[in-house]
């Protein structure tokens, strides 16, 4: 089990990203743009940096939903690798089944 810091660690980071998307976006729009002028795109870059860092996507991590283990997780069924065992085990995965040859 992860630490419960960590999760919500994760949990205000997910917050974050999605309080800051819309500008964030609407600032990058700015900086790539080839029409913009340089003293706009310096200013959109300053602009940017002066966001919250956890509020780059880029900065949050997959966890578990079970265990919060934040290494080795599936993304298509958002479990960490040995929870995602443990529920095909017991069945609870629809179409996964332990490999046998």
């Amino acid at each position: 089990m992860a630490k419960t810091s960590m999760v919500n660690r994760e949990a205000k980071r997910a917050k974050l990203v999605k309080k800051h998307a819309a500008k964030r976006a609407e600032l990058k729009k700015i900086v790539s743009s080839q029409t913009a002028s340089y003293e706009e795109k310096i200013e959109a870059a300053t602009r940017l940096q002066k966001l919250p860092r956890d509020s780059s996507a880029s900065r949050q991590t997959t966890r578990c939903a079970m265990s919060g283990r934040p290494r080795g997780v599936y993304s298509k069924f958002g479990l960490g690798r040995n929870m995602l065992r443990q529920a095909t085990m017991r069945g609870d995965v629809p179409g996964l089944r332990k490999a046998s040859w």
